[in-house]
C-alpha cells in the first residue's frame, strides 16, 4: 500500500493513501455527518490532484486545513474514487524550459519534494516514487549551484517549508530504551532510514545558504528563532552524518544572521544546562561544541562579561559529566581559545579543572592532564606564578598513580620545552613540590618505563639547579629520618603497652599460646639515601631520552572494547561525505 505524506510545521499532517476508507472512527460521533460532508467536499476538491495529467501534488492545502483539523491533527483521505493511487510524476528537466519559466518549474519541484515516503516499515516500497524525487532533489542541487540569478524572492518561503517538512521530525527513542543507556563509544548508531533523501535536502538547503544570490533580509522572514530551535532540536539525533549537516547549517546560520547570534548562544547554553545538570545524554555535544569553537574564536576584545560566564558557568562544568571522552577534545580547544583570548582566565580555568580532577577515572584523568598542558603550552609566565603551586601538587599525586598511563602522561611534561622553561624559572617552588614523588617511585612503581621517565625529570632538575637539587635531596633525606624516628617512637609505645598488658594477671587466661603474628614490615621507599653522590650516579645511568608520542594524531575517542561491529553501518558512515567536502569553491 502506497503512503505519501505532507507535513507541514505549524499545521496537521495529511496521510493520503489508497484503498482505504474515508471512515474517520476517530472523530467525535456527534461531528459524524460535518465530518461526512467535509469528506464529499474535499474528494471533490482534490480529485483533479491525483489525475495522470497533474504534474504535483499541493502541500500547502491551505484552504482545506481547517476543514481538516481533528484532535490528532492527522486526517486519512480516501483516494478510491481517483483515477488510480497517488503518482508524484517527474517533471520536466530545467534544461528543457525557457528561462522564464524555470522559477515556476522549480517552486513546482520544491512542492513536489515535500512529499514524505515511507523508508521504516517497508523499505522497498514506491521505489519508483522515491527515484523521482530523489532525482528532482539531485537536479535543484546541480541547478542552484551552476546557476546565478536563481534564488529569486517567490522561492525563499518555498525553499524554507521544503526544509522544515522533510527535516523537522520528532526523534524516535532511544534504539534501546529498556536496556542500558547509549554509550557513543561501545554501541552502533542508530540511522535515519531516511538518510537518500535527507541528505540530499540538507544539501540542497546549504548550497541555497551560501549561493552569491542568497538575501539575508529577505530570509530572515522565514528562518526565525522557532526555525533555529527545531534545528537544535534535531542535534540529538543518533546518526552523526545527520549531526555533521546540522553543525554546518547553524554555522551557516549564525554566520548569515546576525540578529539570530544572541538567540543560537542561550540556547546552545540551555542545552548545555540541561546536560549537565538534568539528563546527562545528549548526541550532539561535540558538535555544537566544534560550532562554538569557531565562534569564540571570532569574539572581539575585550571579551564580554557574557563570555566570561560562559567559559566559567558552562564550559568548565562540562568536565564532570562521566561521558566527557565523546567531545572532550571539541571542548578543550573552546577552553584555549578562551585562554589566548584573555589570560586574565587562566587562573580561574586552572583551578576548576582541579576541582574537577578525577579521584578514580583513570582515562579521564589523561584527557585532564592532555588539555592542561594544551593550557600551559599558551599560559603567560605571570600567570603560570600563580597557579603553579597547586597545580604541581596534582602533577605529584598523578606521579605517584599506580596507573602507569596517568604516570606516563604527567612525566611527558618534563619533554615540553616551553614547560621546562617555566618550570626552571620557578624550580625553587616546583622542585620540592615534586621530588618526594619522583625520588619514592623511582624505586617502587611498578612500570619499568616509568623508572626510566621519572629518571629523566630528575636528571632534567639536577642539569637545571645543582645545589638546589643536593638541596631537596638532604631535605628529602631528613624528612625520612624524622618519618622513621616517628615509626620507632610509635612501636616503642606499642611495645610499653604490650608490656604492660602482660603484667596483668588475666593476660594469661586471653593470651593465645600460639602468640600474636607481628605485622610484616614493607619497605616501599627503596633503599635510604645514604650517599647523594650515588643518586646522582644512578639518575645519570637510568635516565632514559623519551620521546614524546604524537598523542594528537591518534584518535582520542577509541572503541573501549573489539566488540563485533554492524557492516551496513560501517559501510554507510564510511560512505558518508562532510558538509564542507560537498560544498564546491563557487558555493563558498
Amino acid at each position: 500500500m502506497l503512503t505519501a505524506r505532507t507535513r507541514d510545521c505549524v499545521g496537521p499532517t495529511v496521510r493520503l493513501q489508497s484503498g482505504m476508507t474515508s471512515q474517520a472512527s476517530w472523530f467525535p460521533p456527534a461531528a459524524g455527518c460535518f465530518i461526512f460532508c467535509s469528506v464529499l467536499v474535499l474528494k471533490w476538491r482534490l480529485a483533479p490532484l491525483f489525475s495522470p495529467g497533474c504534474p504535483l501534488l499541493p502541500v500547502r492545502l491551505d484552504s482545506l486545513m481547517s476543514a481538516c483539523t481533528g484532535a490528532t491533527g492527522d486526517m486519512v483521505l480516501d483516494a478510491a474514487g481517483s483515477n488510480g493511487p497517488f503518482q508524484p510524476l517527474a517533471l520536466v528537466h530545467f534544461r528543457d524550459v525557457p528561462p522564464a519559466e524555470q522559477e515556476k518549474l522549480f517552486i513546482q519541484k520544491l512542492r513536489q519534494c515535500c512529499v514524505l515516503f515511507d523508508f521504516v516499515s517497508d523499505p522497498l516500497s514506491d521505489l519508483k516514487w522515491k527515484e523521482v524525487k530523489r532525482a528532482a532533489l539531485s537536479e535543484m542541487v546541480e541547478f542552484i549551484t551552476h546557476n546565478r540569478n536563481v534564488v529569486t524572492e517567490p522561492i525563499y518561503p518555498e525553499m524554507v517549508h521544503m526544509f522544515a517538512v522533510n527535516i523537522f521530525r520528532t526523534l524516535p527513542p532511544s534504539s534501546n530504551p529498556t536496556g542500558a543507556e547509549f554509550d557513543p563509544e561501545e554501541d552502533e548508531p542508530t540511522l535515519e532510514a531516511a538518510w537518500p533523501h535527507i541528505q540530499l535536502v540538507y544539501e540542497f538547503f546549504l548550497r541555497f545558504l551560501e549561493s552569491l544570490d542568497f538575501q539575508p533580509n529577505v530570509a530572515k522572514k522565514y528562518i526565525d528563532q522557532k526555525f533555529v530551535m527545531q534545528l537544535l532540536d534535531l542535534f540529538d539525533s543518533e546518526d552523526p552524518r545527520e549531526r555533521d549537516f546540522l553543525k554546518t547549517t547553524l554555522h551557516r546560520i549564525y554566520g548569515k544572521f546576525l540578529g539570530l547570534r544572541a538567540y543560537i548562544r542561550k540556547q546552545i547554553n540551555n542545552i548545555f544546562y540541561r546536560f549537565i545538570y538534568e539528563t546527562e545524554h545528549h548526541n550532539g555535544i561535540a558538535e555544537l561544541l566544534e560550532i562554538l569553537g569557531s565562534i569564540i574564536n571570532g569574539f572581539a576584545l575585550p571579551l564580554k562579561e557574557e563570555h566570561k560566564i560562559f567559559l566559567l558557568k558552562v564550559l568548565l562544568p562540562l568536565h564532570k559529566v562521566k561521558s566527557l571522552s565523546v567531545y572532550h577534545p571539541q571542548l578543550a580547544y573552546c577552553v584555549v581559545q578562551f585562554l589566548e583570548k584573555d589570560s586574565t582566565l587562566t587562573e580561574p580555568t586552572v583551578m576548576a579543572l582541579l576541582k574537577y580532577w578525577p579521584k578514580t577515572h583513570s582515562p579521564k584523568e589523561v584527557m585532564f592532564l592532555n588539555e592542561l598542558e594544551e593550557i600551559l603550552d599558551v599560559i603567560e609566565p605571570s600567570e603560570f606564578v600563580k597557579v603553579m603551586e597547586p597545580l604541581f601538587r596534582q602533577l605529584a599525586k598523578c606521579v605517584s598513580s599506580p596507573h602507569f598511563q596517568v604516570a606516563e602522561r604527567a612525566l611527558y611534561y618534563w619533554n615540553n620545552e616551553y614547560i621546562m622553561s617555566l618550570i626552571s624559572d620557578n624550580a625553587a617552588k616546583i622542585l620540592p613540590i615534586m621530588f618526594p614523588s619522583l625520588y619514592r617511585n623511582s624505586k617502587t612503581h611498578w612500570n619499568k618505563t616509568i623508572h626510566g621517565l621519572i629518571y629523566n625529570a630528575l636528571k632534567l632538575f639536577m642539569e637545571m639547579n645543582q645545589k638546589l637539587f643536593d638541596d631537596c635531596t638532604q631535605q628529602f633525606r631528613a624528612e625520612k629520618s624524622k618519618e622513621k624516628a616517628k615509626w620507632v617512637e610509635r612501636d616503642e609505645a606499642w611495645l610499653k603497652i604490650e608490656n604492660l598488658a602482660k603484667s596483668n594477671p588475666q593476660f594469661l587466661m586471653y593470651h593465645d599460646s600460639a602468640g600474636p603474628e607481628r605485622p610484616v614490615d614493607m619497605e616501599t621507599d627503596g633503599p635510604p639515601l645514604d650517599d647523594v653522590n650515588m643518586l646522582k650516579k644512578t639518575v645519570q645511568e637510568e635516565a632514559t631520552e623519551i620521546q614524546k608520542e604524537q598523542r594528537r594524531e591518534r584518535p582520542l575517542v577509541r572503541r573501549k572494547s573489539e566488540l563485533p561491529r554492524d557492516i551496513c553501518t560501517v559501510t554507510a558512515l564510511e560512505l558518508h561525505r562532510r558538509a564542507e567536502e560537498m560544498l564546491t569553491p563557487e558555493g563558498q
